[in-house]
């Protein structure tokens, strides 16, 4: 990416940690963003909210403002950026706008894709799910952030039992869609002694050392576009069990202690063998090839191709 020059104007509804950071590593790069958030007002989102958004895109992209490219973050957004008729638009397709959770969102992210200059699509579960021409560049870890580091330090910065087994289910266990029962009952079922700990509301800093602190990821989502935490874990060297949603299987595949799979029994079994090795999983060449680094290098090509169309 020696010599990037260009002024991007990133859509989003609502900011996440991994399209912070895509903003970031793209700006030490030398692609200048300014972000535009659709607005929210005190009681949630409206429909003047939205015209509000799309007014401050007009302003944005009107000459002589010298934006290279609009790049739409999330499906929902894309219509907004189609509508303003001087830039090339990108979008990413985050993924639960096509996995089947909204029949009116999906429509409007098809449409999106269509039009748009160039599509991408942040893992391959949700690259299956396209119809129409796309790259696929998977959403980066932070692998300085997320790192190997040493248990029982993490243990004891948290103030967390030096000799108690930790699954870790990263979610409020009141979302219903985390499925928190599920998780209680393949930790009862599984044949070794630990205890199910949930973590919500964490500074996303610290999430390195819970990781690092507890013994084993436990996902029971019934559906996720992702989850993110999946790599952050697998880059920390912590095993994975999962239900087989959005792109887990892509990610664990191959990675030793790690589990795919959708019944309880099923999870119980691949939590009891990740919670009877003491040996941490080989899957940093894995994440290594889904860091920032390379995340920056594949938009970047991406954003060149459609100013160039």
């Amino acid at each position: 990416m020696a010599g990037a020059d260009l002024d991007v104007l990133q859509l989003v509804t609502t900011p996440r940690s991994f399209f912070d950071q895509q903003v970031r590593v793209l700006e030490e790069r030398g692609v200048r963003s300014t972000v535009v958030e659709v607005p929210r007002s005190e009681t949630g989102r409206h429909p003047s909210d939205f015209a509000r958004f799309y007014a401050r895109i007009l302003r944005e992209t009107a000459p002589p403002t010298g934006y290279d490219l609009v790049h739409a973050n999330y499906g929902l957004v894309g219509p907004f950026a189609l509508a303003q008729p001087i830039r090339p638009v990108v979008l990413t397709i985050w993924g639960s706008e096509v996995m089947g959770y909204s029949r009116r969102l999906d429509r409007v992210t098809r449409f999106s894709a269509r039009h748009s200059d160039a599509v991408i699509a942040p893992s391959k579960a949700v690259s299956r799910e396209l119809d129409t021409p796309h790259a696929v560049v998977p959403f980066g870890v932070d692998t300085e952030l997320f790192r190997p580091m040493d248990r029982s330090e993490s243990r004891e910065r948290l103030g967390w039992d030096a000799d108690t087994r930790i699954v870790l289910f990263p979610y409020d266990p009141e979302r219903g869609v985390k499925n928190y029962a599920m998780a209680r009952r393949v930790v009862e079922r599984a044949s070794v002694d630990a205890e199910l700990r949930t973590v919500s509301g964490l500074a996303y800093e610290e999430m390195p050392h819970v990781m690092n602190a507890s013994d084993a990821l436990l996902i029971t989502s019934e559906r996720e576009s992702g989850p993110m935490v999946i790599k952050e874990a697998v880059a920390c060297g912590l095993p994975v069990v999962s239900t087989d949603v959005g792109f887990a299987r892509d990610v664990v595949e191959g990675v030793g202690g790690c589990t795919v799979g959708n019944s309880p029994a099923e999870l119980a079994r691949g939590l009891e063998r990740a919670l009877e090795t003491t040996e941490r999983p080989g899957g940093r060449d894995v994440i290594d090839g889904v860091g920032l680094e390379r995340m920056a290098e594949r938009l970047f090509t991406v954003y060149t191709t459609a100013i160039d169309l």
